[in-house]
């Protein structure tokens, strides 16, 4: 119960820190001649204490963004190069000597039955 006490005196001190430093801001501002910034919450509460609906994107605007990046990517991979993976190739020795190791394994295992 102490702790929470603690915490909360201490969000109250940092939130009126906040809007001193958030006040000069706007006082620097306005001496500059730039407009006011809207003043943007950390939290997602409202003014009425009900929380704001999360913001979704519909499934044709994930997909047309989709198709976007993969055209930048393209794009990019056609005047960069794209590496090539080296392929692996199994030498005819190497092939042999799997081939005879299964035999091998295969009859034992048929022996021990």
């Amino acid at each position: 119960m102490r702790d929470t006490e603690v915490l909360e005196a201490a969000l109250i001190g940092f939130q009126a820190m906040r809007d001193q430093v958030e006040e000069k801001i706007a006082a620097l501002r306005s001496q500059i001649g730039a407009p006011p910034a809207t003043r943007q919450r950390l939290s997602t509460n409202t003014a009425d204490g009900a929380t704001r609906k999360k913001r979704t994107m519909s499934a044709s605007s994930r997909k047309r963004i989709a198709l976007a990046q993969k055209k930048r990517w393209a794009a990019y991979k056609a005047e960069h190069g794209a590496p090539a993976k080296a392929k692996r190739v199994l030498s005819a020795a190497g092939r042999a000597r799997i081939i005879a190791a299964t035999k091998k394994r295969w009859a034992a295992f048929r022996k021990a039955q």
